[in-house]
């Protein structure tokens, strides 16, 4: 298939970011809420509809900025509060809540997968060209969103992760590290030392997802 513009390539992607970010963060709340938890819902931040989500620098400007100056896509939407004090058991509860927002991208990769495999059986070229691309780009998206939020930094699903199972004397030290936390996943992203490992994960995720369905 032929290569896209960048106007074509922003219309793929849109969609597969929104949902990527929408259910991440209402995968937090959900999770929440079953937890103990009932602030994302009273919030009204518990649903797939993307406007209460939305943070139109991380959704929108962010991603749309990086693919036009780096090719490389990432985004975020705003954080569902969680008020750990009302969680069941307040550091093993507080990791499932983190960990529902990767594994929410997880099971999205699989459904675009399924997309891809849909397209390829339309036999309407048009079609089939714009359903595997923004399959491509839904796969990608939520690989990334994943990975990146799985790594131990705070304030990252996986940073919160961490300070949950750290004993308590480290764990208050290292989540005094968390307002330098964007600083330093930015420093890793543009330095190219993150992407010399991100990279290769991120490709083997993409090359699972699609040989679920028989894609290559």
């Amino acid at each position: 298939m032929p290569e896209l513009n960048i106007i074509q390539q922003i219309s793929a992607l849109i969609l597969p970011l929104i949902f990527a970010v929408t259910l991440h963060e209402a995968a937090h709340g959900w999770v929440a809420d079953k937890l103990g938890d009932d602030t994302a819902r009273k919030m009204g931040r518990i649903t797939l509809n993307p406007l209460p989500h939305i943070d139109w620098i991380g959704t929108v400007l962010l991603p749309v900025g990086m693919l036009l100056l780096t090719g490389f896509v990432f985004g975020y939407a705003k954080p569902v509060p969680v008020n750990v004090l009302r969680l069941g058991n307040m550091r093993r509860d507080m990791a499932l809540v983190a960990l529902a927002g990767p594994g929410s991208n997880l099971v999205m990769m699989i459904m675009w997968g399924l997309v891809a495999k849909f397209a390829t059986t339309t036999g309407i070229p048009s079609i089939t060209q714009a359903l595997v691309y923004m399959a491509f780009y839904g796969v990608l998206i939520n690989a990334v969103l994943a990975l990146l939020n799985l790594l131990p930094i705070l304030p990252l699903d996986g940073g919160r992760v961490l300070a949950s199972i750290l004993p308590p004397n480290l764990a208050e030290p290292f989540s005094r590290l968390e307002p330098f936390g964007m600083i330093i996943l930015i420093v890793l992203l543009v330095s190219g030392f993150l992407g010399h490992f991100l990279w290769p994960a991120i490709g083997t995720l993409q090359n699972l997802t699609f040989s679920l369905y028989g894609i290559n």
